[in-house]
C-alpha cells in the first residue's frame, strides 16, 4: 500500500488550522525556504481579507506546527516555511517505508483502462518512428499503473486491405525474382520474406513481438481488423449515416467531427469498409469488453482522429470522455552529424532493431520518452551509444550503480534507522526534499500524459546524490545510519523513475 506524501500531509495539517486546502511547494531559490505557499493569494478573494493579511495568519499556523522552524511573509502574499531536521528525518523514514512504491497513488476509483500502441501494420519490422509509439504508450501504461489503475496493453493491425495486398504482391514479385510494384515494399527484409514458400503476414508479426519484447514492451492482447470488419453489419445501422455518390457516409461532423466520413466506399471504388469503418467496430469492441478508458497512441498525422473518434463514441451512444487520442511527433535520427533517411518502401529504413544494436534498449528508451510528445525528437545516435556522464541515461544508471557498490560493503540494513546525530548538511536536506518530489511528479506525469517529466527528475536526483556524495563519507561517518537510509531511498527513487520509462537500474557497471 502506497506510504502517504510527506509534503502533502504537512499542507494538510496547515490546512486544518486554517480550514482550508493548502498546497505546498518547494521554491527554486532555497532562500525563500524549504517549502511555500500562494494559499492567501487563492484564499483572499473568498475571505474577503488582504493578501498580506492572510498571509501572516497562515505564517503564524504555520510556526505553531512541530515540523515548523520558521515562517515568513513575502511578496504580495507569500509564505515561505523553514522545517526542522526532525521532520526531514521522519519524511525520510516514511520514503524508506515505502521503497520502490513510494510516490505510487491510490485512487478513490480505480479504472480500467486500456492503451492501444505501437500498431504498425505488418509491411515490414518495427521502425524507431513506430517504436517512439512504444516507448511513449508503454511508458503512460507504467505510470497509470503507478497511480493505482488497472491497465491493458493491446497491439491493432491491419491483415487485410490495399497496404497489405502490397506487401504480399512485393514478397512474391521478389519470390520470382522480379522488382516490386512501384508503390509496393523493398530492402533486404522483403528478400529475407521470399526466401521461404509461404505467407509472409504471420512471420513479420512474430518478428514485430519479438523485436517489441527486447524493446520491454509487452503486450495483454492483439486485435485483428479482418475480425472486427466481420460486425460491420450490427453496428452501422447505430450510426448517423447517409449515401452520396454511391458511398455510405457517416454525419459524424453534426456530432463534433471536422468533416463527414466515407465508411463503405462507392462500387466504383470497390465497395468495401474504409479504415473509418474499422474505427467504429474498434471503439465499440473496446468499449463492450469493460473498459471504463479507451487510450489511442497515434502519430501526428492522425490529428484528425480526436473529434472523429468523439463522434463516434456519441453517435453509438457512449459518453466520448472515455476516449483519449494521444499524438507524437517524429523522429530524427543523426550521426556524424548527418540526419538518417527513413522510408519503409524505399528500403532505406531505420529499423528499432538496428538502433538497439547500436545504442542499447536503455538508451533507445529513455531518449524516446526525454521529450514532449508534442516536440519532434532528434537523437544523436553517437551520443546515445556512448557509456560517459555526457549521456544522461548513463549518468543516472552511474548514480544507481555507485549507491549499489556503498550499500554492498555496509552492514546489514539495521531495524530501526537512527536519526541524525548532527545538524543535517544542506546536501542532505536538498537531497531528501527532492526524493520528496516523486508523488508528485509522478501524479502529475500520469494525470498530464507527460512521461517525459521522468527522466528530467531522475537526472535532478543524481544530480543531488552526486553533490551529497562528493561531500559527505557514508561508510564509516558518525552519521553512517543516516546517510544510509537516505542513499536507500535514493537508490530506490532512481530504480522507480527508470522503470517508469524502460529503463534497467544496474547494481553494476
Amino acid at each position: 500500500m502506497p506510504v502517504a506524501d510527506p509534503v502533502a500531509r504537512l499542507g494538510a495539517e496547515l490546512g486544518e488550522a486554517l480550514r482550508a486546502p493548502i498546497e505546498l511547494e518547494r521554491p527554486n531559490d532555497p532562500a525563500h525556504g524549504d517549502y511555500a505557499t500562494n494559499a492567501a493569494l487563492q484564499l483572499a478573494p473568498q475571505r474577503r481579507q488582504a493578501p498580506r493579511d492572510l498571509a501572516e495568519e497562515i505564517a503564524a499556523a504555520a510556526v505553531s506546527l512541530p515540523a515548523v522552524e520558521r515562517a515568513e511573509t513575502a511578496g504580495p502574499g507569500f509564505v515561505n516555511l523553514w522545517l526542522s531536521d526532525a521532520w526531514l528525518a521522519d519524511a525520510l523514514a516514511a520514503i524508506v517505508e515505502g521503497g520502490r512504491d513510494f510516490g505510487g497513488g491510490q485512487p478513490d476509483r480505480t479504472e480500467r483502462i486500456q492503451v492501444e500502441m505501437v500498431s504498425a501494420n505488418p509491411t515490414g519490422p518495427i521502425t524507431v518512428a513506430s517504436a517512439r509509439n512504444g516507448a511513449y504508450g508503454d511508458s503512460i501504461a507504467r505510470l497509470l499503473e503507478f497511480a493505482g489503475q488497472h491497465v491493458e496493453r493491446e497491439y491493432y493491425y491491419n491483415d487485410s486491405g490495399a497496404q497489405m495486398d502490397k506487401f504480399r504482391a512485393s514478397v512474391e514479385a521478389r519470390r520470382r525474382g522480379d522488382e516490386p510494384p512501384e508503390d509496393g515494399y523493398r530492402g533486404a527484409y522483403v528478400d529475407d520474406l521470399a526466401a521461404k514458400d509461404e505467407d509472409p503476414v504471420p512471420r513479420m508479426l512474430e518478428q514485430i513481438e519479438r523485436t517489441l519484447d527486447r524493446f520491454r514492451v509487452h503486450f495483454d492482447s492483439w486485435a485483428l481488423q479482418s475480425r472486427l470488419e466481420a460486425r460491420l453489419d450490427e453496428f452501422l445501422p447505430r450510426l448517423d449515416t447517409y449515401e452520396k455518390d454511391g458511398a455510405v457516409w457517416a454525419r459524424s461532423s453534426k456530432h463534433g467531427d471536422d468533416d463527414d466520413r466515407v465508411l463503405i466506399r462507392s462500387p466504383e471504388r470497390g465497395g468495401g469498409p474504409t479504415y473509418r469503418a474499422a474505427d467504429v467496430l474498434y471503439l465499440a469492441d473496446k468499449l463492450e469488453r469493460g473498459f471504463d478508458r479507451a487510450i489511442y497512441v497515434l502519430g501526428a498525422d492522425h490529428h484528425g482522429t480526436r473529434n472523429w473518434y468523439a463522434a463516434v463514441a456519441r453517435m453509438l451512444g457512449y459518453d466520448p470522455d472515455r476516449i483519449e487520442v494521444l499524438l507524437y511527433q517524429l523522429v530524427h535520427l543523426t550521426s556524424g552529424g548527418e540526419q538518417r533517411k527513413m522510408s519503409k518502401r524505399r528500403g532505406d529504413v531505420v529499423f528499432l532493431d538496428e538502433f538497439i544494436d547500436e545504442v542499447g534498449v536503455d538508451a533507445a528508451r529513455w531518449y524516446l520518452v526525454n521529450r514532449g510528445p508534442d516536440q519532434t525528437i532528434e537523437i544523436d545516435v553517437d551520443l546515445a551509444a556512448e557509456r560517459s556522464q555526457k549521456n544522461p541515461v548513463y549518468y543516472v544508471q552511474y548514480a544507481h550503480a555507485r549507491i549499489a557498490g556503498i550499500l554492498r560493503n555496509a552492514p546489514p540494513e539495521p531495524v530501526d534507522e537512527p536519526a541524525p546525530s548532527q545538524p543535517l548538511a544542506d546536501e542532505e536536506r536538498d537531497l531528501i526534499k527532492r526524493l520528496l518530489e516523486f508523488p508528485r511528479v509522478a501524479a502529475e506525469a500520469a494525470e498530464r500524459r507527460g512521461p517525459q517529466a521522468i527522466p528530467v527528475y531522475a537526472i535532478r536526483v543524481a544530480d543531488d546524490f552526486h553533490r551529497f556524495y562528493h561531500e559527505h563519507r557514508v561508510l564509516g561517518s558518525e552519521a553512517e545510519g543516516f546517510r544510509l537510509a537516505l542513499v536507500r531511498a535514493t537508490q530506490n527513487a532512481i530504480a522507480r523513475a527508470l522503470d517508469l520509462v524502460g529503463v534497467a537500474a544496474p547494481e553494476r557497471m
